[in-house]
């Protein structure tokens, strides 16, 4: 197995710190809005990392937390007039369920901030204890980076005027580096919450390192996680200075390997809620169902910039087509289903790629091809052969749907997708009457009724025994 390891910046073989065995914390989202398909893509790159370890044989265990204490969730609660727990609790609702849409596995546990106020302030006061931290007049606490000799060494990132304005900006900090821990309480319009440390609330670097050590770091190693993973923005500051607080405070480096995925443009600019061009997932399953839209998201090199627009969505939707044609004909055939295992040199292929640091590319290609030469194996002259090739089709598609998480549905749900009730009516019933023309040997109305519903997305399938039909967008 290789990946790409941010802080080496090269890829390389991955070795857990623990045999057999892999711990995961991803950065998930902050809660003040719905989720977009940044987000998504996001989560889609974690999910086929955990699916690809998990068949490689190790035992995985997964950590996305919800930051739930944030400047922004405050604001956007004072505006709708509603605490923050309530406002919290909407936008991770809608989160997880726009994730079941993609097909995306929950984490085995998905901590809060605000579940952990009590592990966040013994952290921070081990960092006072140590001098790795200060007290700021007006009650604030930083972490002082010049006592860290090893601070910028993750990103190496030079403070550049980006980078200087995602930080704090207090003149009250010893150095510019300096991020704060701990915000005092601010008055009525502030939120705080009673501590060791005096009233506050948590500074945003710290919610993550002290989640991670409550719930999922090994005590006794020099790593306290296998991987990190989370969108390249959070590169720095984020990552740099939760690497810094977790070695200040435990005398352990926080993961072994860094793993981010690329933005998401749209025009050519990085999606983000600032740039007013962020598309919601929510809005965006309003159009297309979820497994089209984790077809299309994982199309692209997780570590790649993904440049969206809907015409390349639609040329993604036609390989998930072919799958489903496949698994439609194998259905048709293969009955009863007493399944062979999986093809090994099929699903070794595919497992190949993943390995090589998600090459998707190669996977895909792998897929293409074994979808172009199953279909002929299913056109073999031999029933009982047919049949046999048949059920190996849909063992081999079982292994991609739990690899990519693509191909599960009933192929019958899956041409009929956006579809609604009035609509169906109406495909019968012209169906019904172009059966009529075609036997009145009124050709020319059978295909004009053919070209109206062409133009409407739905294409006619004539059997010998029927006519079926297929949304293809």
């Amino acid at each position: 197995m290789y990946i790409y390891d941010s802080r080496q910046r090269q890829k390389v073989r991955f070795t857990p710190i623990q045999e057999g065995q892999v711990k995961i914390y991803i950065c998930g989202p902050t809660v003040y809005d719905y989720s977009h398909l940044g987000h998504a893509r996001s989560a889609i790159a974690f999910d086929l990392l955990k699916r690809t370890l998990e068949l490689s044989g190790y035992g995985v265990q997964v950590v996305k937390n919800f930051t739930d204490i944030d400047d922004k969730i405050i604001a956007k609660a004072k505006q709708e007039q509603l605490d923050t727990a309530t406002l919290s609790a909407r936008f991770i609702a809608s989160y997880l369920a726009d994730m079941q849409a993609l097909g995306v596995q929950r984490a085995h546990l998905e901590p809060k901030a605000s579940a952990h106020l009590q592990a966040i302030a013994l952290m921070i006061q081990a960092l006072l204890d140590k001098g790795h931290a200060y007290k700021t007049s007006n009650g604030d606490i930083y972490l002082d980076t010049s006592s860290d000799s090893s601070y910028g060494t993750l990103s190496a990132h030079s403070l550049d005027q980006e980078s200087v304005s995602r930080l704090d900006d207090n003149p009250s900090k010893r150095h510019e580096k300096d991020f704060a821990l701990w915000k005092a309480y601010k008055g009525a319009q502030d939120l705080g919450y009673e501590s060791v440390l005096g009233k506050g609330r948590p500074g945003w670097h710290i919610e993550c390192s002290a989640m991670i050590f409550a719930n999922l770091a090994y005590r006794d190693q020099a790593y306290q996680i296998d991987i990190h993973g989370g969108g390249s923005d959070l590169f720095f500051p984020h990552h740099e200075n939760e690497a810094s607080q977790t070695r200040c405070a435990f005398n352990q480096e926080l993961a072994k390997y860094w793993v981010h995925n690329g933005f998401v443009n749209i025009s050519g600019q990085k999606m983000s809620k600032s740039l007013g061009n962020s598309f919601y997932i929510k809005d965006a399953l309003k159009v297309y169902d979820g497994e089209i839209l984790r077809n299309y998201l994982l199309g692209v090199h997780y570590r790649a910039i993904l440049h969206f627009n809907e015409q390349d969505l639609c040329m993604a939707k036609k390989r998930l087509d072919k799958l489903y044609r496949l698994k439609k004909r194998a259905l048709q055939l293969a009955s009863p289903l007493d399944l062979p295992p999986p093809s090994n040199p099929f699903t070794h292929a595919l497992l190949e790629g993943m390995r090589d640091d998600l090459n998707i590319s190669k996977t895909l290609s792998v897929l293409e091809e074994y979808l172009h030469l199953a279909n002929d194996q299913l056109n073999h002259p031999h029933k009982p052969t047919n049949q046999q090739n048949a059920k190996q089709v849909l063992q081999d598609l079982a292994f991609v749907d739990s690899l990519l998480g693509l191909g599960s549905k009933d192929p019958a749900v899956y041409f009929q997708l956006g579809v609604d009730d009035a609509l169906k009516a109406h495909i019968s019933k012209q169906i019904a009457l172009r059966a009529q023309a075609k036997q009145a040997r009124d050709f020319a109305l059978a295909d004009r009724i053919r070209e109206e519903l062409a133009k409407q997305g739905i294409t006619l399938m004539d059997t010998p025994t029927s006519t079926t039909w297929e949304k293809l967008f």
